[in-house]
């Protein structure tokens, strides 16, 4: 197995386990050599389908309300049959679990395309046999270095852009504007990218949303051009209940270059510091709130898996 040798939000330790797993792919768990999808299929063709990313702790999918809420709703919204309800997304991902022995800190990824077209064209009406429907989970922990080496972000001309254009809302496969970013982002020199919404402000970065701390206040965009996390939420709930002032607003880059602390969110990594934006340093290594909201986060994720 090729080493990967980046440092991102989704950098895990090497698992010889994950040689060997089994995937679901439309009711079939099979090896992941034997994990196929048709060439005709949509989402390789045109990037039509959405996903989610689960995390499993001590036997429990995480927020697996609040994921199932936003996965329904996006493919309601581009007119895409799920083909099962909740229960049996839940029940697939639970054989897929069993299948290969796993219990906690693992990630899944949940993927649905509209399937497999007639011909190798546009119009979603070509796609007849139904939805292509595959779950991958991986034996998968963060890296150390997350943590204490933090990530590098650098400013990149690639936004998120209006609603009208495609809705960053959407968890969707059509990912080349992040893909993009991301590119900007290592030909800069840093490890992600910082993306402004389509009015300069900051907004989000290629893979998670972002927050600064300033003065004892914690900051994230207003949410109207990025990703509406399920753990972004849960940040800003845990600062509204613990007394934490939290804002979700404009700001420019003038206010996160000189922030105390700046963090990414995201269900792989929960949160991860930030350690410098386009090459000056965001704080340093004590990051207090940071911290602090790490640890009421783990204990939510205690109360969750405690249910």
């Amino acid at each position: 197995m090729t080493k990967d040798t980046s440092h991102s939000t989704h950098t895990a330790t090497d698992d010889d386990r994950n040689r060997n797993i089994k995937i679901y792919v439309n009711g079939d768990i099979v090896h992941r050599d034997e994990a196929k999808v048709s060439v005709y299929d949509s989402g390789f063709m045109l990037g039509d389908g959405m996903w989610e990313g689960m995390r499993l702790y001590d036997g429990t999918w995480a927020f697996f309300d609040e994921h199932m809420d936003r996965f329904f709703n996006s493919c309601k919204s581009v007119s895409l049959d799920v083909g099962m309800d909740k229960a049996g997304i839940a029940e697939a991902m639970r054989k897929t679990a069993e299948a290969n022995s796993m219990t906690t800190d693992v990630h899944c990824r949940l993927m649905l395309t509209r399937g497999v077209k007639t011909k190798p064209f546009q119009h979603p009406g070509l796609s007849q046999s139904g939805p292509t429907l595959v779950i991958i989970m991986e034996h998968s922990k963060p890296v150390e270095t997350l943590q204490s080496k933090g990530i590098r972000l650098a400013t990149v001309p690639q936004v998120r852009g209006l609603p009208m254009a495609q809705d960053a809302k959407y968890n969707s496969h059509s990912k080349l504007n992040c893909v993009i970013a991301c590119l900007q982002a290592e030909q800069a020199g840093a490890d992600e990218a910082l993306m402004l919404d389509p009015y300069g402000f900051v907004n989000t970065t290629n893979a998670c949303n972002f927050f600064i701390v300033r003065r004892g206040e914690v900051w994230t965009s207003t949410g109207d051009y990025c990703m509406n996390g399920v753990t972004r939420q849960k940040v800003i709930d845990l600062c509204r209940t613990n007394d934490i002032p939290v804002f979700e607003k404009n700001y420019s880059l003038y206010e996160a270059y000189g922030a105390n602390e700046a963090f990414l969110t995201g269900t792989f990594g929960a949160q991860t510091p930030v350690a410098a934006i386009d090459g000056k340093p965001i704080g340093s290594d004590e990051r207090p709130m940071t911290k602090r909201i790490q640890t009421l986060y783990k204990a939510l994720i205690k109360e969750e898996v405690s249910r």
